[in-house]
Parts: structure tokens; C-alpha cells; sequence
């Protein structure tokens, strides 16, 4: 027999091992509770309440019965009813995520508040306007995120009362403006819904829960879903928690604490406080809070004490942590724990700090730093003058360097970032409604709010730049413009420079200047916290990671950057890119030849230059691998474009012979579909002595590298077969050239020779073409083309918006690998191959072989390498050091 679903858990039966079930939120009060820290009581509705509601629109039945039960216990703990007359019980309703959402989710506060208990309250409380300015909070946050109210009409009504009375905040109102608003809201409610605010405490709380619930599915919380790639079917829980209450007078705040720095990872107590206020305005960033050290002067005793949870927490989960917290006339509270977002930056040093403080070991050290964010590190940096004077310093919420057109919404944002254009956001302070712009924008920038506003946690965890709280700053949407304290004025449109990292922003597009990490990462020295705690991660990633990590390059100074950074050899070495510039006439005279001795005089001009290219790049690459991958586009590619020879031969009074026989030769080799067309291992069978040229080169570069003493590691590489009958044919060529130059220079030659996996029947045939192959390495580009069936070029700019947008991608399968698909053709391929060759070599070249979540994928396929471009090559180190530590063990350990 089956137990019934239990679907209501008090903060004393949860654990922070049941954040899937109880929510981040919920399964971090629990633990607080487990702790003995001073959390508020309360209740947790679980994820499972909010699936059943979301699948069939109608909750659990079970679940009013068990949300009563805790509800009385809530309140028998209390001493207090829900929305008594008398001394009412108040609770907030909250959502809560299994994975962190800031924002994206609803929040209603001061749930049992009515015309009758707040009056109660008031009494209780001795503080009649802090009573009104709660019920006001709840009837603002009720119609709008309950009833469906638009947010702005609240906003409106608020600032007319500021207005008339000359007052710049909310907290300036007087208790007759606040019961004077709350009538005005009530009647607001009644005009654009019909129906009047709720005074039934109870009904009240069972709307907030239905509310929350369905702000799992509302707009702002799929788009976070998206970006973060957070599954959609996951749902909420709702935590309803006894109010404190932080807005009762000088003796009473509220604020967001962090164990370490946030931005920077530096040691210390950090965040933002505001006296007499609730959490949300900290978090709203309507009020400039006060850096939480002044908190020490406030209340010291506070202070102090919540230093010491603080340190309770980060050792207990020995990691960054995120308080919330609320001193109700000087009682402190913590409302809210959670492994903190964090910077790029702070994330190397955190880990690197833990690791030295013995708190976690080099492999956990190891899995809490990205290749995402190392390569958000290596991104340039503005290179500021002493004349370079900012038009206004903010707080450094979030580091990078960013320029772009400032907008002052989101909708235009999305607008000139989907036309290429680069923006950035400027709002007085950011709302959960702003993320589209937000994703859309390179930086975000607004005039009020700290490091612990929405703007400045949403943009740490996307890796945004942003530049918070920039006081002198006067921003008018409206008139689409902002205004500094010294009188520039500055339009939407025009282009400003945003300093994540000084906390400044400057008028104009400043220089870039290469990172501190980005340099450190070539010489494979620099100094500084932060080079430090790379370079420890990248050194640990290399002693434990199985791949091996190459680059594509295609000319010298790409291999010797490569090698700086870190590549083990070369996996892709495209030749066709030796044949641009000025070198394409001589392609040309190839094409056009009429008859095999021309042809012949052409390759042979092209030869020395061939054999240049590979020996200063086998040099560059002296000892470690290099892969050759033979000639692979079609040969008109290298003409010109059709209709310019047509139009230029058109207007021209005397044609030219050469352009007349060029726009033969494209129309004479033109294909409906070339990318399917006469390219790859067929042009190399098709074309006499195209192959053998290139094969050649590749020898005598391997001879001449010998005779200088080096150590040449050549592979040829034979792209776009599709059957081990090609391969056969063009690796007997390939094995006659290297016997030819070996016999005429009397140096052995041993170049392995191995194909391209980059068509389906190619990967369905791996067991056949492996008798032919030295080696495997799969063009992922091209196979996820073929196996999807698009061009990646006309989808990307045509529908993939669309399927995106859709949720029929989740990711680009170019950018991320398609696991189900061209993966499972992956996997195949690998275990057929090494059923015939145990020993046989696979990597990867596609771009893929530098995107993380591919990168973990081949590690668990069994490959043996990847490579990617050189600049991705850190990145992929540290992902492939990591796939080592948290992946299942991978074919080619076991084979």
C-alpha cells in the first residue's frame, strides 16, 4: 500500500536535502530551523501541490486540510490568530524555486490585514502609521500580483500623493496619506476588476498560494526559465511564514547580508541595511539602503549577532551564503538563506579561499567554477585615463566592461538588440518586468539600489555588467533621457561606456584593453587574488581531467597563441583557408585549367606555399599533434560571386577574357545545394593531383621539420566520407604520396591517417570506416546540419528565433550539442568504432568542442579530445577537469 502524498511540511520537519521538494526558499528555512537560528515560523506547500495545481487548475484535495493543520500550529506557536481584531497573526506568502529565481516569482506580504485588524495592529504595535503602511503594501501587492491589477495604476496614485505633499519617498507619506491611499487602492481593485479587495484573512491566504503557483507559468519566470535553462517542469513551492516586521520605528530594519563580497569574493560581512522598512524595499531598490556596516553603529548588538549566524551559515554549507534578514525592534530575525549568486570573479576567489582555508577540497574547489565564467574573465577591460573623467560612480555590482546605446526600457532594448544593435539599460531601478531588456542589453546601469537590488543579483547570474545606485544620476523615461549632477545631458540613443568593475560610467565608446586573467593565461604567470585562484583552478582541472584539449588553427600565430593557452596539439587545421588572399588566383588557374598540364603548373605553384604553411605551424606545434584536414568546401567558393562577374562583364565595353572564363567556370560547377555538393573526400577523387599537392606539402613539411631537428606530429585527415569505399580509395593516394617522399628523401614517414565523422551514414557506419581509419574526429557542425536537415546559416537567421522563443530549443544545437540526436550518432559511432579498434582515437573539431555542457557530454561519450578555437581553450581545460570530477565514468576508461 502506497503512503499518501504529504503535501504541507512545518520549518521543523524539513531539511535542506529536500530542496526539491520544499523549494530552495523552503529547504533553506528548514535548515535554518535544524540550526537554532532565529527564523520567523511557518510552512512550506511543496513543489508536488504546485504540479498537481498547474496539470489540472484546481489544487490537491488533500492540501486545504493539511495547510489548516499547519496553519493552526503557525498560529498556536505564535499566540495569535490570522487577521484577528485584536492582535492579529500576520504571514507573507512567498514563492520558492529548487533553483534560484530572484524576483522572477511572486511575493505577497502582510497577508491578514484588513479595514477591522489593522487597527489591532496598530495598537499591538504602538505605531499607527507603520500598521497603514503594511495594509497599504498588502493591498498594493494583493491587486496587482492576486487580482490581476496593472502595477503602474498603484504607482501612479503613490506619486501624486508625493507630489502634492513635496516629498521624494514613499517613507516621508504621513499615516492620514496612507489610509487616505489604501481607500484609493481599494477603490482602484473595485474599478478594473469588479470585485472589492478580500477582507477574509483565510481567503486572502488561499488566493496568495494560487497566486504563487501560477507565477511559475507567468512571463518574466519563463523567460528566467529559459536563460538559465532551468526545467519547466520543476513548479513552486509556497513558504507562508510569520510576519516580522522591520518598518516600526528606528529600532527596527531590514536587510541582505553575504558571507563574502558578492562581486569581487573578497573576505568580509557584506551587503545592504535600511531602518524602518520591510525587505522588499532593499530588494526593490526604492530607497538607497546603507552598506551594512553602518549597521554596526545602528544596532550594534544586532550587528554582532548576526555576524555570527553569518559564519554559522557559510560553515554549515561551506559556501558564499545570501541572508535576508529583519531586526524588529531590536530582535533579530533571518527570514531567508541560499548559496549566493556571485560574479565571475568572485567565484575563482571564493573557491580558491575555501580551498585554502581547508573548508573544501581541490575537486569541490573545482566544481563550483565555470568554463562560462572563466571565459567572462578573459573578456577585455576599458582602458581609462586619469583624464577620463565618468559622469557618474554607482556601486560595482557586477564587473566587465560593456558599451552601447543607452535605452530606458525594456521593450526597446529587446527592440535594437534584436535589430545588432548593442544598449544599455538605464531604469531608476530594475523590476522583475525588465529581464527581457535586461537579457537583451549589455549592461545595465540604474540610479538607486545596492548590490543586493534585482538588478544587481539578476545581472551577476547572468554575467551581465552593471553598475547599480549611481545617485548623480537623474533618469527620466519619459522624456527618454538622463541628466548628471553636473548638467550633461544624455539621450536614448546615444552611446555611453559602463565600468562594471570601478563603478563608473562614461560618456562615448572607451577603448578595450586585454584582462589581467586573459594575459596571465598566455604567460602562465600573473599576479593578484584573482590570477591566482585561475591559474590554482586551471593546474587542478589539467591534473584531473581524461580529455586531452586541441585547437583549431590555421596559421602560425593561432598555433603559438593555442599553445600558450594551454592546447595539446592541433585537431583542426582547415587548408582551404590557405588558399584566400592572394593566393585564390592561383586556385583560380587551377579551376580554369583545360587540360592536366596546366592543372599541374598550378598545384605545383601552390605547393611551396602548402609546405610552408604546415612546417611553420608543425614547428609552432613542434612535438604535439597536429591534424590536417584536406581540402573540404567546393571549389567555387574561391571564384568570384556569379552575379558581380555577370554585372561586371555587363557594363563593360570591351569584356575581359578572364572574368568571361571565370563566369564559365561558376556556372559550369554550379550546385542547387553545395553544402551537400562536390566538396570534402570527393573533390579530392574528382580533382586529379588536388589531393596528392596537399599530401605532398604536408610530407615535405614533415621532412623539412626533421632535418631541423624538431619533432613533427602530422595527421592527415580526409573530410566528408560517407563510406569506408571513399576512405579506402583516397587513403591508398594518400599512403602512395608519403612512400614518393619518404623514398625521395629517405626519412620514414608516419602520419596517421583518419577521417571526419560529419554525415549520419558515416557515424551509422563507424564499424566499416574504422577499418580504414587511424583516427575518428567528428565535425559536429556539419553532422548537426545533416542530422537535422537545415543550413545552419539560413535557419539561424530565419525561424530559430522562433524555436527558441517556442521552447522547440531549448539551446542552438550549434551552440550546445543535441544529445538525443547528433549525439546518440556520437555515442554510436564511438562504440562501433572501438568494437573493431579498442584502440582507435576520437575527438571532437565542431565548436562544440568548446561549449561546457558539450564538453561534459564527450567526456562521458568515450572521446579521447576535443578542440575548439583558442580562444575557448582555458575554458574547455577547466570543463574538461570538471566532467572528470562530477560525470559518470566514460567509455574509454573501461575499454
Amino acid at each position: 500500500m502506497s503512503t499518501p502524498t504529504k503535501y504541507v511540511y512545518t520549518f521543523a520537519e524539513g531539511s535542506r536535502e529536500m530542496a526539491a521538494l520544499l523549494g530552495g526558499k523552503g529547504a533553506g528555512l528548514a535548515e535554518m530551523t535544524r540550526l537554532g537560528l532565529p527564523v520567523p515560523p511557518g510552512f512550506t506547500v511543496t513543489t508536488e501541490a504546485c504540479k498537481v495545481y498547474l496539470a489540472t487548475g484546481e489544487e490537491p484535495p488533500e492540501l486545504g486540510v493539511e495547510a489548516a493543520r499547519a496553519l493552526a500550529g503557525l498560529e498556536h506557536a505564535m499566540g495569535r490568530t490570522l487577521g484577528a481584531d485584536d492582535d492579529p497573526l500576520l504571514v507573507s506568502v512567498r514563492s520558492g524555486a529548487r533553483f534560484s529565481m530572484p524576483g522572477m516569482m511572486d511575493t505577497i506580504l502582510d497577508i491578514g490585514l484588513n479595514d477591522d485588524s489593522v487597527a489591532g495592529f496598530a495598537k499591538v504595535t504602538g505605531d499607527e502609521r507603520s500598521a497603514w503602511d503594511s495594509y497599504r503594501r498588502l493591498v498594493q501587492m494583493f491587486g496587482h500580483t492576486v487580482m490581476g491589477v496593472d502595477g503602474d495604476l498603484f504607482e501612479e496614485a503613490i506619486a501624486a500623493h508625493r507630489t502634492a505633499l513635496g516629498v521624494a519617498t514613499d517613507h516621508e507619506l504621513a499615516t492620514t496619506e496612507l489610509v487616505v491611499l489604501v481607500e484609493e487602492f481599494k477603490a482602484l481593485i473595485r474599478r478594473e476588476t469588479g470585485e472589492d479587495f478580500p477582507q477574509d484573512p483565510a481567503e486572502q491566504l488561499a488566493r496568495a498560494v494560487r497566486a504563487v503557483f501560477d507565477s511559475w507559468n507567468g512571463e518574466r519566470a519563463r523567460v528566467y526559465r529559459h536563460r538559465e535553462h532551468i526545467p519547466e517542469d520543476l513548479g513552486t513551492a509556497v513558504n507562508v511564514q510569520a510576519m516580522v516586521f522591520g518598518n516600526l520605528g528606528p529600532d527596527s530594519g531590514t536587510g541582505v547580508a553575504f558571507t563574502r563580497d558578492p562581486a569581487t569574493g573578497a573576505r568580509g560581512l557584506y551587503g545592504d541595511y535600511l531602518p524602518d522598512a520591510q525587505g522588499e524595499d532593499v530588494v526593490a531598490g526604492v530607497r538607497d539602503a546603507l552598506p551594512i556596516s553602518e549597521m554596526k553603529q545602528l544596532d550594534p548588538r544586532s550587528y554582532v549577532e548576526l555576524g555570527d549566524h553569518l559564519r554559522t551559515l557559510e560553515g554549515h554549507y561551506r559556501d558564499l551564503c545570501d541572508v535576508e534578514f529583519t531586526v524588529e525592534r531590536g530582535r533579530l530575525w533571518i527570514l531567508q538563506t541560499r548559496v549566493g549568486k556571485r560574479t565571475a570573479e568572485a567565484a575563482f576567489r571564493i573557491a580558491h579561499d575555501l580551498r585554502e582555508e581547508g573548508t573544501v577540497t581541490a575537486d569541490e574547489a573545482l566544481t563550483r567554477v565555470s568554463g562560462a565564467e572563466l571565459t567572462r574573465l578573459m573578456f577585455p577591460r576599458f582602458d581609462v585615463k586619469a583624464t577620463d573623467e565618468p559622469l557618474a560612480h554607482g556601486i560595482p555590482a557586477s564587473p566587465g566592461a560593456a558599451v552601447g546605446a543607452v535605452v530606458f526600457d525594456s521593450a526597446e532594448a529587446v527592440r535594437r538588440a534584436a535589430a545588432g544593435e548593442q544598449v544599455v539599460l538605464v531604469r531608476r531601478e530594475t523590476t522583475p518586468d525588465d529581464l527581457p531588456g535586461m537579457i537583451a542589453a549589455q549592461a545595465v546601469l540604474t540610479s538607486r539600489g545596492g548590490k543586493t537590488s534585482h538588478a544587481a543579483v539578476v545581472a551577476r547570474g547572468m554575467g551581465k555588467v552593471c553598475v547599480c545606485g549611481a545617485e548623480q544620476l537623474s533618469v527620466d523615461p519619459v522624456a527618454r533621457r538622463f541628466t548628471t549632477s553636473s548638467g550633461t545631458v544624455v539621450h536614448e540613443g546615444d552611446t555611453v561606456s559602463v565600468d562594471g568593475t570601478a563603478g563608473t560610467v562614461h560618456l562615448g565608446a572607451l577603448p578595450l584593453t586585454a584582462s589581467d586573467v586573459g594575459r596571465a593565461l598566455e604567460s602562465g604567470t600573473g599576479e593578484g587574488a584573482l590570477t591566482e585562484a585561475v591559474l590554482g583552478a586551471l593546474a587542478h582541472a589539467d591534473a584531473v581531467r581524461r580529455l586531452q584539449v586541441r585547437a583549431n588553427a590555421d596559421t602560425p600565430e593561432d598555433a603559438v597563441r593555442a599553445r600558450a593557452l594551454g592546447a595539446q596539439g592541433i585537431g583542426l587545421c582547415r587548408t582551404e583557408h590557405m588558399f584566400l588572399g592572394e593566393r585564390r588566383a592561383l586556385v583560380e588557374a587551377m579551376i580554369l585549367a583545360r587540360d592536366d598540364t596546366a592543372r599541374t603548373q598550378a598545384l605545383e605553384a601552390l605547393l611551396p606555399l602548402q609546405r610552408a604553411d604546415f612546417t611553420a605551424i608543425l614547428e609552432a606545434m613542434d612535438g604535439l599533434p597536429v591534424t590536417i584536414r584536406l581540402i573540404d568546401p567546393p571549389l567555387h567558393e574561391f571564384l568570384p560571386d556569379r552575379t558581380e562577374l555577370a554585372v561586371r562583364l555587363a557594363q563593360s565595353v570591351h569584356p575581359d577574357l578572364h572574368d568571361r572564363q571565370l563566369l564559365d567556370a561558376v556556372e559550369r560547377m554550379h550546385e542547387q545545394n553545395p553544402m551537400l555538393g562536390l566538396r570534402g573526400v570527393r573533390l579530392g577523387l574528382a580533382v586529379p593531383g588536388l589531393m596528392a599537392m596537399q599530401v605532398r606539402a604536408i610530407a615535405e613539411a614533415v621532412v623539412r621539420r626533421v632535418g631541423d631537428g624538431g619533432r613533427p606530429c602530422a595527421e592527415i585527415m580526409i573530410p566528408l566520407v560517407g563510406t569506408v569505399e571513399e576512405l579506402r580509395l583516397a587513403r591508398a593516394e594518400t599512403e602512395r604520396v608519403l612512400a614518393e617522399v619518404a623514398a625521395e628523401t629517405g626519412t620514414p614517414l608516419d602520419c596517421p591517417i583518419g577521417t571526419m565523422i560529419e554525415l549520419p551514414r558515416a557515424a551509422l557506419t563507424a564499424a566499416r570506416i574504422a577499418e580504414a581509419a587511424d583516427f575518428f574526429s567528428f565535425g559536429t557542425n556539419d553532422l548537426t546540419q545533416t542530422t537535422w536537415g537545415l543550413s545552419r546559416d539560413d535557419a539561424e537567421a530565419s525561424f530559430f528565433p522562433l524555436y527558441l522563443d517556442k521552447g522547440v530549443f531549448t539551446v542552438s544545437p550549434f551552440e550546445s550539442i543535441d544529445q538525443e540526436g547528433v549525439g546518440r550518432l556520437v555515442e554510436m559511432a564511438v562504440a562501433a568504432a572501438h568494437e573493431v579498434d579498442p584502440g582507435l582515437e576520437t575527438g571532437v573539431c565542431g565548436e562544440h568542442g568548446g561549449d561546457p555542457a558539450s564538453i561534459h557530454f564527450f567526456h562521458r561519450a568515450g572521446l579521447d579530445y576535443v578542440s575548439c578555437s583558442p580562444f575557448r581553450i582555458p575554458a574547455a581545460r577547466l570543463e574538461a577537469g570538471r566532467a572528470a570530477l562530477v560525470d559518470t565514468t566514460a567509455t574509454s576508461e573501461t575499454r
